[in-house]
């Protein structure tokens, strides 16, 4: 599957030789996101549209179907059964769109932009969950048009992951909220941020056992910290690294530091990556606190990232992220979506004895 290099235009835009999607959206790319079972993958974008494409073993993309919000679409995600996809918009509403019959429906709606959606299957009950600008988290049954649940966040929502029993909030002045999932969602705790800078994006990391057990959270500062819910030695156990800045190869040269705009972790290894503003993927291994790999600089800034089910595939989505305000935006620069075959590269190093 996916032979590298063997594939797809290369070129400045694709320094890292990667597959090229097919059809990619017309404006910057918010969000993108595999299906949970098979090799579908769906993007939201500025240009108000959500996309899904068929993915092949050969790399080819196949364009399946598009729906589209009244304003940009800030965040998309898959419903647990693959056949169904959670769209969260400006327009303050969310949408499920059905792929099987190309229907959307609306199954949310906020005061203002929602932010982050994430799908909750839990054994007892399943339902969408929103996080909003307008300082609230609320909970859907999609069925009925009314929240089944509304949670008072202490900021606008800037960042979600949810991993049953476990949902993470990362709010404006740096808050984090842990919720617990369990019969009736709640408010577990708010933790003090491990990072001095605005929060950007945040991923659940499971145990042995498969259990979400910590988190990994990116600033715009270049930085990520390593988080566990309950350490058996905090100051020992948790951490933060630098990431996403330029390198210094002489005394006195300035260090350029970008946000770091998404981080995933591998379904397998358990290893993550995380993009950048500075238009590039690094892979590390959080447990030996090692950069597995860091990629060629793409054109723009790097936006999103995803593994697909069974982690042989990395994506990632390239156009401009408005990090430097609109004086750098380009119109006349494409938007991009890149997918690599990450077997190997996302394996931890065998330790030396």
């Amino acid at each position: 599957m996916f032979q590298q290099q063997s594939f797809g235009a290369v070129g400045t835009h694709n320094p890292n030789k990667d597959f090229e999607v097919q059809q990619p959206p017309d404006d910057s790319i918010s969000k993108i996101a595999f299906s949970p079972n098979a090799n579908y993958l769906i993007a939201s974008s500025w240009d108000n549209n959500v996309r899904c494409w068929e993915v092949q073993d050969s790399g080819t993309t196949i364009p399946k179907a598009q729906q589209t919000h009244s304003a940009p679409v800030l965040d998309c995600c898959w419903h647990a059964d693959g056949t169904k996809v959670l769209t969260a918009s400006c327009d303050k509403t969310c949408k499920l769109w059905d792929l099987q019959s190309n229907q959307a429906i609306d199954i949310a709606q906020h005061d203002a932009p929602i932010k982050s959606v994430h799908w909750v299957q839990a054994p007892s009950y399943s339902c969408a969950v929103t996080g909003s600008w307008d300082k609230t988290l609320k909970f859907w049954d999609t069925r009925t048009p009314s929240p089944v649940l509304t949670l008072q966040l202490p900021e606008r929502c800037y960042c979600m992951d949810v991993m049953y029993p476990m949902a993470l909030v990362g709010t404006a002045s740096r808050g984090l909220v842990i919720y617990q999932l369990e019969n009736t969602p709640s408010e577990f705790k708010r933790i003090e941020s491990p990072l001095k800078y605005q929060h950007r994006c945040i991923s659940i990391f499971k145990d042995k056992q498969n259990q979400p057990t910590g988190f990994a959270l990116g600033s715009i500062e270049g930085r990520v910290a390593i988080q566990y819910i309950n350490p058996p030695n905090p100051a020992k156990d948790n951490f933060t690294f630098k990431c996403h800045r330029s390198n210094v190869t002489q005394a006195g040269q300035t260090q350029d530091i970008f946000p770091v705009n998404d981080i995933a972790f591998h379904p397998i290894h358990g290893t993550l990556a995380t993009v950048g503003s500075d238009g590039r993927f690094s892979f590390w291994d959080k447990d030996a606190r090692t950069k597995l790999k860091t990629s060629e600089a793409t054109e723009q800034p790097i936006t999103s990232c995803a593994f697909n089910f069974n982690g042989n595939i990395f994506a990632y989505s390239v156009s401009y992220d408005w990090s430097k305000g609109h004086e750098h935006y380009n119109p006349q620069k494409k938007n991009y979506i890149f997918m690599r075959q990450v077997t190997e590269e996302m394996k931890a190093k065998a330790k030396k004895r």
